[in-house]
């Protein structure tokens, strides 16, 4: 049973992690958000609430610089106020930002926002159990192999789930009458807009390559035009 304790501790403390996270999360979006007002991307949302059959796609815009979008446990779909100043400044079209939208909710229709914080704080646990594991057989080391074995098996779970919902944004921006052409053009100057160059090796990274994530919607254009 002693053996089994650091496994079990790891457990409890990844289950009260993942309440407090949920908690915190809304909490801190509740407070730093407010609904987006656009008729330009009301027109676009509509258009694609209508392939959905939902009456509406309500988005909120996030109170921070950073250039983002995001979805939140709870289904509620963001943009950052970042990503609306370079809109409003003509950087960005009001297409592109359609196709942010329609990922974050391919993330939230495909289950992975609430899955990942239940894996956030799964990953936790077993980083604590590996940690305590490899800890005695290796001293020294034991902690850093546990992160890096952690960190590699979470970055590939996410960037699954990114080509997922590239996916799932293609199809509607398609059905909607937008076009895949917005979301190539986006992903094609993140980078740029972001000042994100360079990073972590793909395998470490938990998005895809931006050219990976392209050359991928373009097969699945190709794959539907033979369809």
């Amino acid at each position: 049973m002693l053996r089994l304790l650091p496994f079990i501790l790891a457990a409890l403390y990844g289950l009260a992690y993942w309440h407090f996270s949920a908690w915190r999360t809304k909490r801190e979006l509740d407070q730093s958000s407010t609904p987006l007002k656009d008729d330009t991307l009301q027109g676009l949302t509509d258009q694609m609430a209508a392939v959905l059959d939902l009456p509406v796609i309500t988005v909120h815009v996030h109170e921070t610089p950073v250039i983002n979008g995001l979805a939140a446990p709870d289904g509620r779909i963001f943009l950052t106020r970042g990503f609306l100043d370079r809109y409003r400044a003509g950087e960005v079209s009001a297409e592109e930002l359609a196709s942010v939208i329609a990922h974050e909710l391919g993330h939230v229709a495909l289950g992975h926002t609430r899955r990942r914080m239940i894996d956030f704080s799964g990953q936790n646990a077993v980083r604590m159990a590996l940690a305590a594991v490899l800890g005695r057989l290796i001293p020294g080391l034991g902690v850093m192999i546990a992160n890096m074995l952690v960190s590699m098996l979470a970055a590939g779970l996410s960037r699954k789930d990114e080509y997922a919902a590239d996916e799932y944004a293609a199809a509607l921006l398609t059905k909607a009458g937008i076009g895949t052409a917005p979301q190539k053009s986006l992903l094609s100057r993140l980078s740029s807009l972001t000042g994100a160059r360079g990073g972590p090796p793909v395998w470490l990274a938990s998005h895809p390559r931006t050219e990976d994530r392209v050359a991928a919607i373009e097969a699945l254009e190709q794959r539907w035009r033979v369809d």
